[in-house]
């Protein structure tokens, strides 16, 4: 493993220096990071439904049941104070957004601290496998690293596979994960550092592979959680001309606070609560907590993806959805593309529970050029403009196509207005 993390780690670096992000992604669409928002979300509640069976077979039955009600309790009162904005006129502005931005935090510590509380002291609980010393866990091992140098040439240079298959999966996750993460809905004006991102996740990636521990990419390395909590109002002034007078409104706008304090402390706690005074308060945490927060994760990562309003479409009569362009006539092609965005993520999702898993990644980059090369034989354009865009620019693939016809009929025109060539009357 150790080879393959270092292999994996100069092709990240090696992607950031040829600045990759701006050749890949641009021929990426939302069809592509909706599947992808849409596969994180299922595997995160399907992460919690494992703890959850974990707590099943080595709890007893009462104890199993506080653990369902302790994963629930958490997801419930994170979506709960998630809202807190809303509340308004209660409480003070300055509190409303303390309890949103902070309601993951809230929860988890309610919930931490409920099971030591009266008769629920009594309860047997699971709790999270820590460390208390700084020796590493492993019986057969006495240092921290690994002793890669010993490892034949001939196997050195095998682990390129799979450190290409690990390079792609990282890439694309933080790639589409900064997508999702500033989108239009969040306002983001700042450009994002793509290239400096994977460098350090490609430094982090060989330091893993040193250590011989996993990769710490995570689920998300950005997750909409982070963006959502980030979210306020801001007043934006704008000038119309009415009448020959200019007239100033004010309008809110929601936008993200831009900044890099919460990123800095978010990576300076998990320093702190890897040390073995701080992991003790880490073991406290029962597993039924960590379901909760899962579960809160996939609900937050589903409740923004357009996957999920055009299925209540699906299931909702035609006479009360909203009126579509005039260029359509109803809203069965628009079903049909969200049900094949649902089925796909569903055949990849179960690709990721078999010895198949590592090449999961490739069947999400396999969906881009079937975007763009097959997916327009099958709906038309209009329905595909609607419901599809570029992830990272302005526009979909079917404006550039209507362009390049118009440039076709214009040529062909200009052709025929000029008839055919005379012949040259010999000398």
């Amino acid at each position: 493993m150790a080879w393959s993390l270092i292999h994996a780690g100069w092709m990240h670096i090696l992607l950031a220096l040829i600045n990759a992000h701006d050749w890949t992604m641009c021929y990426v669409t939302t069809f592509s990071t909706e599947i992808f928002s849409l596969l994180n979300s299922i595997i995160y509640f399907h992460k919690a439904i494992q703890e959850l069976q974990r707590a099943h077979d080595g709890l007893p039955f009462a104890s199993f049941l506080y653990s369902i009600i302790g994963a629930i309790g958490t997801m419930l009162v994170a979506i709960f104070l998630s809202t807190a904005e809303k509340w308004k006129p209660l409480f003070h502005r300055y509190v409303r957004m303390g309890l949103s931005e902070y309601a993951a935090a809230i929860s988890i510590i309610i919930f931490i601290a409920m099971p030591h509380v009266g008769e629920l002291s009594t309860l047997e609980k699971q709790t999270l496998q820590i460390s208390t010393t700084t020796k590493p866990t492993s019986p057969d091992r006495s240092v921290f690293f690994v002793k890669f140098w010993e490892l034949e040439v001939k196997w050195i240079f095998a682990a390129v596979v799979p450190g290409l298959i690990i390079t792609i999966l990282f890439f694309f996750d933080h790639e589409v994960s900064s997508i999702i993460c500033t989108i239009d809905r969040y306002g983001t004006k700042k450009p994002g550092g793509f290239a400096w991102d994977i460098i350090l996740l490609g430094c982090t990636t060989a330091i893993c592979g040193l250590l011989g521990i996993p990769p710490a990419n995570g689920l998300l390395p950005q997750a909409p959680l982070h963006s959502e909590s980030l979210l306020h109002i801001e007043r934006d002034e704008t000038v119309s001309n009415i009448d020959g007078e200019a007239k100033t409104e004010l309008r809110e706008v929601r936008r993200v606070y831009e900044q890099r304090w919460s990123a800095f402390l978010h990576a300076g706690a998990i320093l702190v609560f890897i040390s073995p005074p701080f992991q003790h308060l880490l073991g406290l945490t029962p597993t039924s907590v960590l379901a909760g927060l899962f579960m809160f994760m996939g609900e937050q990562s589903l409740a923004v993806n357009p996957i999920l309003y055009r299925f209540f479409n699906l299931l909702t009569p035609q006479s009360d959805l909203p009126p579509l362009p005039e260029n359509l006539k109803n809203y069965w092609p628009i079903h049909a593309y969200t049900v094949s965005q649902i089925v796909v993520t569903v055949i990849i999702f179960i690709v990721t529970l078999t010895q198949g898993a590592p090449a999961f990644p490739v069947i999400i980059i396999a969906l881009v050029p079937v975007r763009l090369l097959l997916m327009n034989r099958i709906w038309s354009k209009d329905t595909l403009r609607l419901v599809d865009a570029w992830a990272c620019r302005d526009g979909t693939p079917e404006d550039g196509e209507d362009v390049i016809a118009e440039r076709e009929k214009t040529s062909a025109g200009e052709a025929r207005s000029k008839g055919p060539d005379k012949p040259v009357a010999p000398v």
